[in-house]
């Protein structure tokens, strides 16, 4: 583990007769962010090696003061950081700045987020103003927020449950790593979701769409691959020939990491999702689907199998759940498939068809059993 014990202000020469100051750390540090091990930093601060006049020295003078400054603050930060002090010169950092470059590791959803929260704050906000106050008026503000694309329509009540979620969860990211005084999300109440009936394709309705013409073959196969895996359209878009093992003991799985959740997951493929896509091949599987292809050409090509329901890409990942339960798969069995962290989301795909209750609901009768 690298510790870092002196910070060093130090110059070395570059063109024109200047020096370039850089600071000096030993025996380094390790950069949270990218993992690599920090031994110096220039500080893009110069000064004459030989200074002619008083005016280059008293410029000389006053670069060196900027540099000490900063190599000052630099080592106060590791003090602070290694005695597990709170470093108060983060609290004045670029919040917003910081939470856009998180964006890279996460979801569509935490962009989505990132912009409400751009929009609330008037595109300004720095780590010292983040607190208890300011977050529960982000909560008002999101059960009241347009959607981003049409800025007509307010966002529905589960979707701004699904940000406020996300954010608190970035709270608490932020607390561990120092850059917030409390863990301000403790003292957060959550956003209730609605609870919605949301539509599926039923077994028939499944066969029927298998057997429609589609204007787009890779949308077809892609649409039928995630209602046979669960895969959401993120994973799909990204899933390679690569992803596609093999057991010991026969058959197929997909190993990938899942672009919602940044965990390494295996699905099984059953030998029908594995006709569909066919010979292995390399690369990217479904090459040429377009996030786009999910809106009106899907629903053109939906529409033209009959079916009359709101579908969505999302719903077959819903259809699989659905037809799972009704087949009679445990829970357990279809969160795991579905790389479900909490049985409870499972829950809300499979509620629609319990096997249990069904058979529960006939076992109080109001007629006499024969003697």
């Amino acid at each position: 583990m690298f510790e870092c014990k002196t910070v060093t202000l130090r110059t070395r020469p570059i063109k024109h007769g200047q020096l370039s100051f850089y600071l000096d750390y030993y025996p380094g540090y390790r950069d949270k962010e990218t993992m690599k091990v920090i031994r110096h930093e220039s500080l893009g601060i110069y000064i004459y090696e030989k200074p002619k006049n008083r005016r280059e020295r008293e410029f000389n003078e006053q670069m060196t003061e900027k540099a000490e400054a900063i190599r000052c603050r630099r080592f106060d930060a590791i003090v602070n950081e290694r005695y597990d002090f709170l470093d108060k010169s983060k609290l004045k950092g670029d919040f917003l700045e910081y939470y856009r470059h998180q964006l890279r590791k996460h979801d569509q959803k935490w962009k989505f987020v990132y912009t409400h929260f751009s929009n609330f704050v008037g595109g300004k906000c720095i780590f010292e103003e983040i607190d208890i106050d300011l977050c529960n008026k982000f909560r008002e503000y999101l059960l009241t927020a347009k959607k981003l694309k049409s800025n007509k329509d307010r966002i529905s009540q589960n979707s701004a449950a699904g940000y406020w979620s996300t954010f608190r969860g970035f709270l608490q990211d932020l607390y561990r790593a120092k850059l917030i005084r409390n863990n301000i999300n403790d003292f957060l109440d959550k956003i209730e979701t609605e609870d919605i009936d949301k539509d599926f394709l039923t077994q028939q309705e499944l066969c029927k769409l298998a057997e429609t013409p589609c204007d787009i073959p890779v949308l077809k196969t892609a649409s039928l691959f995630a209602c046979l895996t669960s895969l959401r359209i993120s994973d799909i878009l990204a899933l390679r020939w690569e992803n596609i093992q093999d057991y010991y003991d026969g058959g197929k799985f997909v190993k990938l990491i899942t672009q919602k959740t940044k965990s390494i997951d295996t699905i099984p493929i059953s030998k029908e999702a594995l006709e569909l896509i066919g010979n292995t091949g390399e690369g990217i599987i479904f090459k040429g689907l377009k996030r786009s292809m999910t809106q009106a050409p899907m629903k053109k090509w939906i529409k033209s199998a009959g079916i009359t329901k709101n579908i969505t890409f999302h719903s077959y990942r819903r259809t699989f759940a659905t037809l799972q339960a009704a087949a009679g798969t445990d829970i357990i069995t279809i969160a795991s498939i579905m790389t479900h962290k909490s049985i409870s989301t499972t829950q809300l795909y499979t509620k629609t068809v319990d096997a249990n209750k069904r058979k529960a609901s006939s076992k109080i009768t109001l007629k006499r059993k024969e003697e």
